[in-house]
């Protein structure tokens, strides 16, 4: 029976995994047991997905990322080249804490760029877009745009990966989109057409 999803020859598949429809495995990636990866999901050269990871749809993991037990990440999300999550706050080599991996939980359509690190515990919220080499060291709230280590908030995002610009009523618009922004009380949503 033919799969449903293209896997390179040089990918490790374990036993227990759920691989979607139209999703691509390529050289050298690692897919560990009782992972779920949704469909047309991109998983590029050297990717490690640790036991019980969970991947959404259209999920994009470029080169050289491992994506560790206690990462969850939702449909449309983006992980940069060589990006970092971990799952454990305390580690030791000579101390076995297998039972207490912490969850990272990153929300639909957030963008992590290169070189990232990600600590775990935290919650990346819908559209979140983390900027080349930061450091998430807590909570990021959906659409914000955060930068530098420790990463600080310095602006905010639309769904294209715009940086928006609020005019004195709170509006913005995504140049590429049209689409329109509120930013109110601290938070952004997007406004119905």
């Amino acid at each position: 029976m033919e799969k449903p999803y293209f896997a390179h020859e040089t990918a490790v598949i374990d036993d227990g995994c759920s691989i979607g429809k139209g999703t691509r495995i390529w050289h050298f990636t690692h897919i560990m047991q009782e992972c779920e990866i949704g469909e047309n999901c991109n998983l590029g050269q050297n990717v490690v997905v640790s036991p019980g990871v969970k991947l959404g749809h259209n999920v994009k993991v470029q080169n050289n990322v491992s994506i560790y037990t206690g990462v969850i990440c939702e449909d449309d999300v983006f992980l940069g080249p060589s990006m970092v999550f971990t799952n454990i706050t305390n580690a030791r080599s000579a101390v076995i804490r297998r039972d207490q991996y912490v969850q990272t939980l990153v929300r639909k359509g957030a963008s992590i760029g290169a070189n990232a690190t990600v600590l775990c515990g935290h919650v990346i919220g819908e559209f979140a877009f983390i900027g080349a080499g930061a450091v998430v060291t807590k909570d990021v709230p959906p659409y914000a745009l955060i930068v530098g280590n420790p990463g600080k908030q310095v602006g905010w995002m639309s769904q294209y990966g715009h940086r928006l610009k609020f005019d004195a009523e709170g509006i913005a618009i995504c140049p590429e989109s049209k689409e329109r922004y509120q930013l109110m009380n601290g938070t952004v949503m997007k406004l119905p057409d």
